[in-house]
């Protein structure tokens, strides 16, 4: 495993990993700080080091990312590169990670920090069209997961893919932003734990204890946004509203699984899509997600739903988190408006 940055390793969490791994240098060299006691970070540069920082660089880094990406194919030994950037900076990489991966190289690439979450640092760190960017890329799955259990499955489920013959490379769009873990409301039961698992890989699950069929309104959420869908599903059950919540680790992988519909083959074709929002359980949607709206919007198309899509569509300003969430409409009160909305309430 070889992870690469652009000038942000402590500010996109790499930090225990350059502590336990080192920096590659071709030579190696002295590292002048070691004498100080109190510095977190050591910056080590050994030439066994696993971490490659590249400085403000993001053209070189997704360049160098796809070419140890294809090492598998080159030289016979798979590497599993992970980059780390800005989120919004995907833009500014574009075309030469595109071209990386046209030319067989196997990537995984974490944007984090993602969305209007990143309030205070204002619209130029902030981003919006990243999940429907890197859902167009052939040959790339594109996630969000919102929790820490959910990250780990899909990493997992990511690396597994690259380094062979006919796998695919790997975008995550991660959060800073710190997140309950508890209202992943994971099973302790083994079998439905593993059944939840299946089901995050595929694309998403259901949170909500109570059957489909008794939902009123469906709230679907993604990544950071979790934490405003449920509390506008509590909010909503408090107003004697039944609403159902569905959380999305892949909005690719789920449209995939709706475009399956048309393979013949069974053994092709993912249910997840039917599997989240079963045909005999028909329920207006209001759909959530810390980029554009409309990377939702095609959920409408699983069984016919009326769908409301709250999203980012415009420039964002430098304000607190609530402020910027307020501003876009994805705090929880605009949840709970869409949902009364949708319902006729």
């Amino acid at each position: 495993m070889v992870t690469l940055s652009p000038d942000v390793a402590t500010s996109t969490n790499l930090g225990g990993w350059i502590n336990k791994t080192g920096v590659w240098s071709l030579t190696g060299r002295h590292d002048w700080f070691s004498d100080d006691r109190e510095r977190v970070l050591k910056w080590q540069e050994v030439s066994g080091g696993q971490h490659i920082e590249l400085g403000i660089a993001e053209v070189n880094l997704v360049s160098l990312a796809g070419e140890l990406g294809a090492t598998y194919s080159r030289w016979g030994q798979p590497l599993i590169p992970i980059a780390t950037i800005y989120d919004p900076f995907i833009n500014r990489a574009l075309e030469p990670w595109t071209f990386g991966m046209y030319a067989g190289g196997q990537p995984i690439m974490v944007g984090t920090p993602s969305g209007v979450t990143l309030a205070p640092e204002g619209g130029a760190h902030q981003s919006f069209n990243t999940p429907s960017v890197t859902m167009e890329i052939p040959e790339l799955v594109a996630w969000e997961p919102a929790f820490a259990q959910d990250l780990e499955w899909t990493m997992l489920e990511a690396m597994k893919s690259i380094g062979m013959p006919g796998g695919h490379s790997a975008y995550f769009r991660l959060s800073t932003r710190p997140v309950d873990q508890s209202i992943a409301a994971l099973p302790e039961d083994p079998v439905l734990l593993a059944r939840r698992r299946e089901h995050a890989v595929a694309g998403g699950y259901r949170i909500s204890a109570h059957p489909a069929y008794e939902d009123e309104v469906v709230l679907v959420g993604v990544g950071a946004m979790m934490t405003e869908v449920v509390t506008a599903a509590r909010a909503l059950a408090a107003r004697g509203i039944t609403a159902g919540v569905v959380c999305l680790t892949s909005p690719d992988l789920v449209f995939r699984s709706l475009q399956d519909r048309h393979r013949v083959a069974a053994g092709e074709r993912s249910a997840i899509a039917e599997a989240l929002f079963p045909a005999d359980c028909p329920a207006p949607l209001v759909t959530v997600i810390d980029g554009h709206p409309h990377t939702l919007a095609f959920l409408a198309g699983v069984r016919g739903d009326r769908t409301v899509n709250l999203g980012v569509s415009s420039f964002g300003q430098a304000s607190s988190v609530s402020e910027a969430y307020a501003l876009h409409g994805i705090d929880a009160s605009s949840i709970q408006r869409a949902a009364l909305d949708v319902v006729g309430r």
